[in-house]
């Protein structure tokens, strides 16, 4: 931020869009700079509108950035982003945020447009060893399922409350979480989604045992 405390903005142009799911799409546009995987934007359509934050859904050895975001009925950014034209403008800020992920055994949790952070540790190879817990209601909710499950196996999870399809866990992520045996004590958990999810997760992870400063929490964006 600058001194005023507002998110210095730069110009870009729109790339493409594409429609992954039912209201529900991908953006890309031109990568100005390097960023760690987990990062966000802020975006905004016009400098004097207040920008709208999302996490980088790509990898930093693209040309491009790509973001991945559900249009909200009553949102003021996202119905417009879906209606973008290529070579519209955006404005963006330089990558920023710290929710980094590490090269051990993690688990990361998920729900929503809360996967995205997780696309991009995906792309950059930082899967390797990674558990993914995924909460969704519909098939075509768990965005990017199929290259997740291509790296991750048998350590991706996929759970539904409403689903009833094999190999989808029959429940909540949190009640997956809950009725596990063995839930690991020594491994950090990197949680996103929305701020309820977060807070769920966070606080049944700490009252099974894991300690406070294992577990790294963002809100999605």
């Amino acid at each position: 931020m600058n001194k005023s405390g507002k998110i210095p903005l730069f110009k870009t142009n729109f790339n493409t869009i594409q429609k992954i799911a039912p209201g529900v799409f991908t953006l890309t546009f031109p990568r100005t700079e390097d960023f760690r995987p987990g990062q966000m934007l802020a975006i905004t359509l016009n400098k004097a509108e207040d920008p709208r934050l999302y996490s980088i859904a790509s990898g930093n050895f693209e040309k491009e950035y790509r973001i991945l975001f559900d249009i909200q009925s009553e949102g003021f950014l996202t119905p417009r982003l879906a209606e973008l034209k290529s070579g519209d403008t955006l404005y963006i800020s330089r990558p920023f945020g710290s929710f980094y992920g590490g090269s051990g055994l993690d688990w990361w949790i998920a729900a929503g447009t809360g996967i995205a952070p997780f696309i991009s540790m995906l792309e950059v190879g930082m899967a390797e060893g990674k558990t993914l817990i995924h909460g969704g209601r519909k098939l075509e909710s768990f965005y990017f399922a199929d290259a997740f499950k291509l790296v991750l196996k048998d350590n991706y999870i996929r759970c539904s409350s409403v689903l009833n399809e094999e190999g989808i866990y029959a429940g909540r992520l949190t009640e997956y979480l809950l009725h596990i045996e063995n839930l690991p004590m020594d491994i950090n958990y990197y949680i996103c989604g929305s701020s309820q999810l977060v807070v769920d997760v966070r606080d049944l992870l700490i009252k099974r045992g894991v300690p406070y400063n294992q577990i790294i929490a963002e809100i999605y964006f």
